[in-house]
């Protein structure tokens, strides 16, 4: 039995990743109160005709003391369930994300009444689910994805992984777009030599042949590749020995074009060899 508990604040894609879910034989629901999540699992387990994978949303819609319960309620389960599979993904997304899509689609936001704003209700709302958040097994920050980028990543990351694996996914990105919001390790890699410096790359990524030609010649980057991998190589393991399910491994240079990109697919192409489930997305190149 599989249970995929989806949270996060309104505007963020739930409704898209649930979506995803069913699309490939998950049985969904939609805002279920937090206290009825252990009449549903009793059901799923006495009953053979029941879904073996259930997806769940639970938002800020539910009751306080619902949402504050239910690291209490999810931990009993995973104890007297120990052959099933729980998991909790949190999605999210910047503020200024958040503002701009409850403006392009006019919609209400559940918690905006007449004496409450949007942005006082999205800060509102933050504040609610950190409970759920707090236990999350997988974050996705969806502010630099679109509709496809969201299910893709769900049915990749979740769907693919089988229950005893560890998903890791490297991701590059440029440091003066921001930090990804749901990176579980960071690396600066500012500090090797920069493409972008010479006219004649600075039109390439560093999927181009170029750049990968000019970087691989820089025994600085290649230290920093072999640092990185021996790090994770001893450290991944254990944190798959430590029931995490997912980590996120973000690669960053300033522009999120040339040295980040390199990285994260090189060692996406080397930890692909050693693990089940390894994924390579680059935020910038679009």
């Amino acid at each position: 039995m599989k249970l995929v508990i989806i949270s996060g604040r309104s505007g963020s894609g739930k409704s898209t990743a649930l979506q995803a879910l069913e699309d490939i034989g998950f049985y969904c629901i939609d805002n279920l109160p937090a206290t009825l999540l252990p009449s549903l699992v009793e059901q799923m387990v006495g009953d053979s005709q029941h879904p073996e994978k259930v997806a769940i949303s639970i938002d800020a819609r539910n009751l306080l003391s619902n949402l504050t319960q239910l690291p209490g309620i999810l931990a009993s389960l995973k104890e007297d369930h120990q052959h099933a599979l729980f998991e909790v993904l949190y999605l999210d997304a910047s503020e200024a994300t958040l503002l701009k899509r409850y403006s392009s689609t006019r919609r209400k936001h559940p918690l905006s009444d007449d004496n409450r704003g949007l942005l006082e209700s999205i800060n509102l709302e933050q504040q609610l689910l950190e409970p759920i958040a707090k236990i999350a097994d997988l974050r996705i920050d969806t502010t630099r994805l679109n509709l496809y980028d969201l299910r893709d990543s769900i049915k990749s990351r979740i769907a693919e992984r089988s229950e005893q694996s560890l998903a890791v996914q490297f991701q590059s990105f440029g440091f003066k777009h921001g930090v990804p919001l749901d990176a579980d390790i960071v690396y600066d890699v500012r500090v090797l030599p920069n493409p972008y410096w010479i006219p004649e790359l600075r039109q390439y990524s560093g999927l181009d042949e170029p750049v990968i030609e000019f970087l691989s010649e820089s025994s600085e980057v290649s230290e920093m590749q072999q640092h990185i991998t021996q790090y994770l190589e001893c450290w991944l393991p254990r944190f798959a020995a430590n029931n995490r399910s997912y980590i996120t491994v973000a690669i960053g240079c300033t522009g999120g074009h040339h040295r980040s990109v390199f990285l994260a697919t090189r060692l996406a192409s080397h930890f692909e060899k050693l693990m089940d489930n390894v994924h390579v997305r680059h935020r910038e190149l679009k």
